[in-house]
């Protein structure tokens, strides 16, 4: 989903100038002609991710307007335009919240870098406050991702279930994010704030599940060299998410359903029961009512446990979702791998809202990963989901071959155009009869392929063929390209 820059200028060619140079980085541009035409964007619908604003207007001031905005609780990143730049007001600027400060006329590359720097502290701003919110258990229905119609449907059960310690028990496919759910159960309850302990018990060894989960005295059994408080006394006074509840071996359920019912546990080696208080959230991929008919999971304690069911959708059936959940992880792995991926192209886009993803948000997450950290393009692009789109990266692998693989396969097999594969290329080396086609017509598929891999943005291209931009924008002139760039961007 592409960035939105609100351009706030009463000059329209310094708009459109500006808005030239963004489109052509895959922003999406909105205008403003007065800063109090801004301010209603911004606090009354439409939004923006950055505003550039002009700071002499007619009316309303653009240091006025950029007071209005901040008193009115706007945190939107602000880059200041002007053509006087003096230093005191530099620093009234910077005093009324502005992020930066440009003087026009501003070169393209300075105000790119500008609009860059602001999107990526405010990523960075929105990741420091997620993290803190996860390690304090505040974490909250707000911070979930998906506005489709079974997350409203998962948001408000868990909002109900949260006002109580009720048990919840989460179903639903691995990877769709249930412990997500439990974390948000635990922030938007009265226990926010006090520990939130997960427990995954399909990853417990046999023989420590007793230990790890109720706790055990020193010199309880061989290697216990000391005392072990266990996660429901670690959980005391907040939630205790167990995760895969359908992996935990029969004996240890008989155990857990008595600390259940007693809100207390038995140490191993205890000479008396601890008494606790936690509230039990628990979570399975698996169907726990068959379990029960098949006798791998008792009865009673399914009872005990599933006193609030919330089924949490597969990713294929909230497609909706797919658009903010992408967005979500480019701003996440920006900030954490330092890159600064503005979005998905549109194809890209409709390529991952099309797939069925059976890994659902977790495959998704981890798609996106990969292809953030591979990607050379501000838009990530159909061929960096080489495993979806069955796309490879373009133009360089052309070059891949070893030039002695490349050499001997030349020498024991003198291949026509067409078994070469010359003619299925996207840049045709030889005309139909065979014979080399002239470099003119080369150059231009190959600038014309260009424009379509890279979306037409002009500074990818221009750096993908080893040549400066004022030669790629007289190459498209040149060879009729303009409505090529247009209809890519």
């Amino acid at each position: 989903m592409a960035k939105t820059v609100l351009v706030v200028d009463d000059d329209p060619t310094q708009r459109r100038l500006i808005q030239a140079v963004l489109d052509r980085e895959g922003y999406a541009v909105v205008h403003a002609e007065s800063g109090g035409e801004a301010i209603d964007r911004l606090t009354k619908g439409g939004g923006a991710d950055v505003v550039l604003l002009d700071l002499v207007m007619p009316g309303l001031s653009g240091l006025e307007a950029l007071a209005e905005m901040r008193t009115a609780g706007v945190t939107t990143p602000v880059i200041v335009l002007t053509a006087n730049g003096g230093i005191e007001t530099v620093v009234r600027a910077m005093q009324a919240g502005a992020q930066d400060f440009f003087v026009k006329p501003v070169g393209p590359e300075r105000l790119l870098v500008g609009v860059r720097n602001a999107l990526q502290m405010t990523q960075l701003t929105a990741e420091i406050g997620r993290l803190k919110k996860r390690a304090t258990g505040r974490s909250s229905f707000d911070d979930m991702v998906g506005d489709s119609e079974p997350m409203r449907m998962v948001k408000a059960l868990g909002q109900r279930a949260a006002k109580s310690s009720i048990p919840v028990l989460i179903t639903g496919e691995s990877g769709v994010g249930k412990e997500v759910i439990a974390r948000a159960l635990h922030g938007a309850s009265d226990r926010a704030g006090k520990p939130f302990v997960a427990v995954n018990c399909g990853a417990l060894p046999a023989n420590l599940v007793e230990s790890i989960l109720f706790g055990h005295e020193k010199g309880a059994f061989t290697g216990a060299h000391e005392k072990h408080a266990g996660k429901f006394v670690e959980a005391n006074g907040g939630t205790l998410f167990l995760d895969e509840i359908g992996e935990l071996p029969l004996d240890m359920q008989v155990k857990l359903l008595r600390a259940l019912q007693e809100g207390e546990v038995d140490p191993v080696g205890g000479k008396r029961p601890v008494k606790v208080d936690v509230r039990i959230v628990s979570a399975t991929n698996r169907d726990p009512a068959q379990q029960v008919k098949e006798g791998a999971f008792r009865e009673d304690l399914f009872y005990r446990l599933n006193v609030f069911p919330i089924e949490a959708p597969a990713l294929r059936e909230r497609r909706e979702d797919i658009p903010a959940l992408v967005e979500h992880f480019i701003a996440r792995f920006n900030v954490e791998e330092g890159k600064r991926v503005a979005g998905c192209s549109p194809e890209t886009l409709a390529l991952l809202q099309g797939h069925d993803w059976p890994g659902n948000v977790r495959q998704l997450e981890n798609a996106v990963y990969r292809a953030l950290v591979l990607a050379d393009s501000p838009l990530l692009q159909p061929h960096d989901f080489p495993a979806i789109s069955g796309v490879a990266v373009p133009l360089d692998d052309m070059t891949a071959a070893p030039a002695g693989d490349s050499a001997s396969a030349a020498a024991s097999h003198p291949a026509s155009a067409d078994e070469d594969g010359l003619h299925d290329s996207p840049v045709r080396i030889t005309d139909d009869r065979g014979h080399v086609r002239t470099l003119e017509q080369i150059e231009r598929d190959l600038i014309q392929h260009a424009i379509e891999v890279y979306s037409g943005h002009m500074s990818e291209i221009a750096r993908r063929l080893g040549i400066g931009r004022s030669t790629l924008y007289r190459k498209v002139r040149e060879q009729g390209l303009e409505e090529q760039v247009k209809e890519a961007g």
